[in-house]
């Protein structure tokens, strides 16, 4: 396997680079992240993201046609650099590294980049997730969204960066597979409203079930932040409120949890196979 450099020092630039990528502010200064991961990598550049470098340790490998995906990161364009196991150990941040972690461009999406995917989609179904804070439910939120078809997730006033690297860990790369904006909440409300979109909202105190809203035309599930849920501007906006029934002494699922019921209700809908 040919590569372009080989790091066998922890004190290497490099290294202290892909450190620094695991933090907001300097993943904001550069507009690039990390990827690790054969799943993520492989989703990453079939969806055309700019892969600028990619470090392997082969003795890590877990016999993933690894070969083939380092093919194919290289005639992107990017840099592949071969790192000792005690260096690529510092600069992964999983347990149980497979020997591949990337550097990459942020992709940045627009409401307009948006519209533009949703032209020709006569029932889009979307996501809004309102001040989600926990970057392990928001990679899940893009997981099921991408499981039930769903057209784009929209993140609103956020508190996790979609760039955080356990989001991208836990989207399983799903990160890369559907259009994820992030904006503020009144920009979207409006957006949603121009476009004639349903506003669905679930909340504990709803009258009607999940199973009993009409999710088949344009539709928009908002969820909210783990503590406090929505805002009063989502609940006020909402066109439908909705609850999913609760048997024990919570009143409420996990944000993630609840994303996913309501997007597969809207898949059995709109008889997605499943």
């Amino acid at each position: 396997m040919t590569v372009d450099k080989v790091i066998s020092s922890s004190d290497n630039p490099h290294v202290r680079q892909l450190i620094a990528l695991r933090e907001k502010r300097e993943r904001d200064t550069t507009q690039r992240f990390l990827i690790e991961g054969y799943r993520e990598l492989l989703r990453a550049i079939d969806a055309a993201v700019a892969i600028e470098q990619l470090f392997i340790c082969p003795e890590l490998f877990l016999g993933e046609n690894e070969e083939v995906l380092i093919q194919k990161i290289r005639k992107s364009g990017a840099t592949i650099i071969s790192c000792s196991e005690r260096v690529f150990h510092k600069i992964s941040y999983r347990d149980r590294p497979d020997g591949l972690v990337a550097i990459a461009k942020t992709m940045n999406f627009t409401l307009h980049d948006l519209e533009e995917k949703l032209a020709g989609i006569a029932s889009p179904l979307l996501v809004v997730a309102e001040a989600i804070e926990k970057p392990g439910n928001l990679g899940t939120i893009l997981r099921s969204a991408d499981g039930a078809g769903a057209h784009g997730v929209i993140i609103c006033d956020r508190c996790t960066d979609i760039y955080n690297p356990n989001v991208v860990r836990a989207s399983v790369g799903t990160l890369f597979t559907l259009p994820v904006i992030e904006t503020s909440s009144q920009e979207v409300l409006q957006w949603l409203q121009k476009r004639q979109i349903t506003i669905l909202s679930a909340m504990p105190q709803a009258k009607q079930l999940y199973s009993e809203a009409d999710m088949r035309s344009p539709v928009a599930i908002i969820v909210g932040a783990e503590q406090i849920g929505l805002s009063t501007l989502w609940k006020d906006s909402a066109t439908i409120q909705v609850a999913i029934p609760m048997k024990g002494v919570a009143d409420s699922l996990n944000v993630a949890m609840a994303t996913t019921i309501l997007l597969y209700e809207a898949a059995r809908q709109r008889h997605d196979p499943l």
